[in-house]
């Protein structure tokens, strides 16, 4: 194995650091995204709409923030594999402590929003239900404006 020098050394830990950073501010927003859904369950069930909007908005925001982390994990991780040749096993362990924390935080972030969606099902199907139940007083009416005229002492329905 050859010998490394200081800025090879240098480089690799600079990215190392960069790499491990960037992990845990992913990891920092799965936490946040888990907890946004965790409250968004709430107000499912409160049938709070404003919230649920709010929450639905929010949600958009954090995935977005993931997406963009993403983005600069994916080159850098690559970075990372292709000089970290020789580095210390201590420094891979620890990025892969941070990659099954994500593993476990997106297993828990899918499951959250798998749950909320079936509830959201649920309520939507309700409401549906409620809608269909009413009585509509104009269901037989061609008009809504249609109404009863007396025409030479007789009653008849006009229907325009």
């Amino acid at each position: 194995m050859a010998e490394l020098t200081k800025e090879e050394l240098d480089e690799r830990v600079a990215v190392l650091r960069k790499l491990r950073s960037l992990l845990e501010q992913q990891r920092a927003k799965f936490q946040e995204y888990l907890k946004v859904l965790e409250k968004q369950q709430d107000s499912i069930s409160k049938e709070d709409t404003e919230a649920i909007l709010c929450h639905a908005e929010l949600e958009q925001q954090v995935v977005a923030s993931i997406g963009n982390l993403q983005k600069v994990i994916v080159p850098m991780s690559e970075l990372y594999k292709n000089s970290a040749k020789g580095t210390s096993a201590n420094a891979d362990q620890s990025l892969e402590n941070i990659q099954d924390d994500l593993d476990r935080l997106q297993t828990k972030v899918l499951r959250q929003n798998e749950k909320n969606r079936e509830l959201l099902r649920s309520h939507l199907a309700s409401i549906k239900a409620q809608i269909n139940g009413f009585k509509n007083p104009y269901r037989n009416r061609n008009n809504v404006y249609a109404q009863n005229v007396s025409a030479s002492g007789q009653m008849i329905e006009i229907n325009a």
